[in-house]
């Protein structure tokens, strides 16, 4: 079945093995031993086929039907090609995959072994993304990754003899020891490549990655001191924009650039708040909830099990999301369900266990609906919030929007928001005028 995604969900699963660990990675992922390969795809399996009963449980809508599937990680590719084949034949056991489902797999530049190309075709695989981070093997060299120049073109010639034309590169401005020359150099090769897809990260400074710590605490290891200025990422940053969109490379998000009609499918669907089950390893889902819980909260006038009382408290949270969904006519308020798995593996490994679960109300959704939405070019579109949450809840975030504009880090011109240049460069400061104070310790880029 294919057609419009309204209806379908996404399915993104976790893949946490690497060969060596990179020295900026602040994901749930490492250098496991192979003999927990097996174990682990069993342990997906077994998500996978559990995964209505859960969303049964917890009272959440689990569309069957599935347009986008993303293997990431960590390095999906180097699993087995039997393991790889074993979990596709089981993901469509359990759910109805579009005979034109977007399916994306993570590899590793010089880590795609021929028989696991042959795999990944033989079961769907029709999108990769390719971990680069810099086309400088120095540069690459020095933040952990195995690869050189030469073993992406081969890999990205590999991959487009096998049918997948479908392609992104990754690629990171502000590696240890990066140079405006040497950024130049990868963004000409990433052009030169012909891939129809780029995603541009910013480095993270967090506690969160060994050189993010180094970083902090002013240290030298990993060429932690030859990491460059804040101005000079933001620098690197803006030209990529420029240098992209020259190719036909055009942003249409904070980090990726594509060719007309080829964006991720599947990542649009982050941004545009439609449903996706996560398994494996620190995945997270998002879904909506089922016709028989608003049903049951509509009839007793209480919130069921899982409902935002039992979830996150929110100064005027609650409150105000009831008189907005009033104000619209809604019969009950929307809610949305959030849900992340363990991210410690042995846990993962022992058995199945409950995800962490919270269910937004609509104060909470609104304002994802702001910083997700912000995130993409085309912005914010003011009506469609409106008719989703309310006047009176969307008319504080037009007050900050004011503010904004003024500030020169939005443009709105009645219809749509969206961030300017400089806006995208200071997006988390941004994202924070759109979250009330209890909110604003939470996260908004991951």
């Amino acid at each position: 079945m294919t057609g419009n995604g309204a209806n379908a969900l996404g399915i993104y699963i976790s893949i946490p093995f690497c060969r060596s660990k990179c020295t900026y990675c602040n994901f749930a992922s490492g250098v496991y031993p192979a003999a927990d390969h097996e174990p682990y795809v069993d342990r997906l399996i077994e998500d996978l086929s559990g995964a209505k009963a859960w969303a049964k449980r917890v009272r959440a809508e689990l569309p069957q039907r599935v347009d986008t599937v993303y293997l990431g990680g960590g390095t999906p590719s180097l699993l087995e090609p039997d393991l790889l084949t074993r979990l596709f034949v089981a993901l469509r056991a359990e759910f109805d995959l579009d005979a034109d489902a977007e399916i994306t797999m993570e590899c590793a530049p010089g880590q795609l072994e021929d028989t696991t190309l042959d795999a990944i075709v033989a079961s769907g695989v029709n999108r990769v993304s390719l971990g680069v981070q810099s086309f400088v093997d120095s540069e690459a060299h020095a933040s952990g990754r195995l690869h050189n120049r030469t073993k992406v073109e081969q890999d990205l010639q590999r991959l487009r003899a096998a049918g997948i034309a479908d392609l992104n590169v990754d690629l990171i401005a502000g590696l240890a020891a990066q140079t405006f020359s040497s950024w130049d150099e990868s963004l000409k090769a990433l052009v030169d490549s012909g891939v129809p897809h780029a995603s541009v990260y910013m480095l993270e400074v967090d506690e969160d990655s060994r050189l993010g710590r180094e970083v902090l605490k002013r240290g030298a290891h990993y060429r932690a001191d030859l990491v460059p200025c804040d101005d000079t990422i933001a620098r690197m940053y803006e030209k990529a924009i420029e240098r992209l969109n020259e190719a036909g490379l055009m942003q249409y998000e904070i980090s990726n650039f594509a060719r007309p009609g080829l964006e991720s499918r599947h990542n649009l669907r982050y941004w545009q708040r439609r449903p996706y089950l996560g398994v494996g390893l620190d995945a997270s889902s998002m879904l909506r909830d089922s016709a028989d819980s608003r049903e049951a909260a509509l009839v007793s006038g209480h919130d069921v099990p899982g409902s935002p009382a039992t979830g996150l408290r929110r100064r005027g949270g609650l409150s105000r999301a009831a008189s907005s969904a009033n104000s619209i006519g809604a019969l009950a308020p929307a809610r949305v369900l959030r849900s992340t798995t363990t991210d410690n593996l042995k846990q993962y490994l022992a058995g199945p266990s409950t995800p962490e679960t919270v269910w937004l109300p609509p104060a909470r959704q609104h304002e994802e609906a702001w910083f997700l939405g912000l995130r993409r070019n085309q912005g914010v579109n003011v009506d469609a919030l409106r008719h989703e949450f309310g006047t009176e809840l969307v008319a504080p975030a037009l007050e900050a929007v004011e503010r904004l504009v003024d500030d020169g880090l939005l443009v709105a011109d009645g219809a749509h928001v969206c961030l300017t240049a400089r806006g995208r460069l200071l997006s988390n400061e941004v994202f924070q005028e759109f979250l009330e104070p209890a909110a604003a310790t939470i996260g908004c880029d991951r």
